[in-house]
């Protein structure tokens, strides 16, 4: 018994909104309508992005992003019950909320999981990344079930490095003025990526052994995107050819919380899957941090997304 990917949803269109509220909706309906699942059969959504409209801390953004997907909104006593939270932790959010989904899904308390990401910038003015704010506007979703099938996530492993954090994102209380809503301050160390790198591998070694004897050629590695080079760079570090490395569409920026998502969801539509048996996701951010894990796939891989 395991956990799988019953359907994945995106939105990454800005031309009408920057809305990280909006686009995560958007994506989590997206799943429902691929999956044929109805809103009332999600028991749990779970969003893990971190740069939101406005800055805003209450309320959560996971109760707007149900909100907006027309989750759980009835509330007589016959109607099944949903509810929803933030999960952050930078890029590494989505495999956190994989083990928690795990842990819901594993005592029959939900039919479903949904597992949503994404940022924007708090302007809600842009959708590019630049070299002081490099996020994307872009929102995902992952829809998970239990299943009895051999396939699904196995256990995740998490990293953390020793030292600063490598990356930091705040609000520059000292600077902001009356613009503290729209402004957002990302602080990069000069070695990020190296320090990323080194945790990275280490989650994914860690996931690899789980698996006993690993075999890179039915290997697809999935990881975050600090920069574009980074997933190969990681991928040679483990031997997986870079042929075997999927990413999502970074002409935009790295989509941060989203990467994992809209990159899984890309090769399933285009069946870019269907020659491995397994999915190797290694998420990294700040922190250091990162986390990893197996994916095996179903026989006829991406039927579900």
């Amino acid at each position: 018994m395991g956990v799988r990917i019953k359907s994945t949803g995106t939105s990454r269109d800005t031309t009408d909104t920057f809305s990280i509220v909006e686009h995560s909706a958007r994506a989590a309906k997206q799943s429902l309508e691929r999956a044929g699942v109805r809103p009332d059969q999600v028991g749990v959504l779970i969003n893990t992005g971190v740069f939101r409209d406005n800055n805003t801390v209450e309320p959560a953004i996971s109760a707007l992003i149900q909100k907006a997907a027309g989750i759980g909104l009835d509330y007589t006593k016959e109607d099944p019950r949903s509810f929803s939270f933030d999960l952050m932790n930078g890029a590494v959010g989505v495999l956190n909320g994989v083990q928690v989904a795990q842990s819901v899904l594993a005592t029959g308390s939900a039919d479903h999981v949904l597992l949503v990401s994404g940022d924007t910038h708090p302007s809600l003015s842009r959708g590019v990344g630049d070299d002081e704010f490099p996020y994307a506007t872009s929102g995902a979703a992952l829809l998970l079930e239990i299943t009895e099938e051999p396939e699904g996530f196995g256990r995740v492993h998490t990293v953390s490095g020793a030292g600063t954090p490598a990356v930091e994102s705040y609000v520059d209380i000292s600077t902001m003025g009356n613009q503290g809503r729209g402004l957002m301050t990302v602080d990069r160390e000069p070695d990020a990526e190296d320090r990323l790198l080194a945790v990275a591998a280490r989650a994914a070694r860690a996931a690899l052994g789980e698996a006993g004897e690993f075999d890179p050629a039915t290997t697809v590695l999935i990881a975050s995107t600090p920069s574009a080079a980074f997933p190969e760079r990681l991928a040679a570090e483990l031997g997986i050819a870079a042929e075997a490395v999927r990413t999502p569409d970074l002409s935009q920026g790295d989509p941060h919380t989203a990467t994992l998502s809209l990159a899984y969801d890309a090769a399933a539509q285009d069946d870019s899957l269907s020659e491995f048996a397994q999915v190797l996701f290694v998420a990294a951010g700040a922190g250091p941090s990162a986390a990893a894990v197996l994916y095996r796939l179903p026989a006829l891989a991406g039927a579900t997304a």
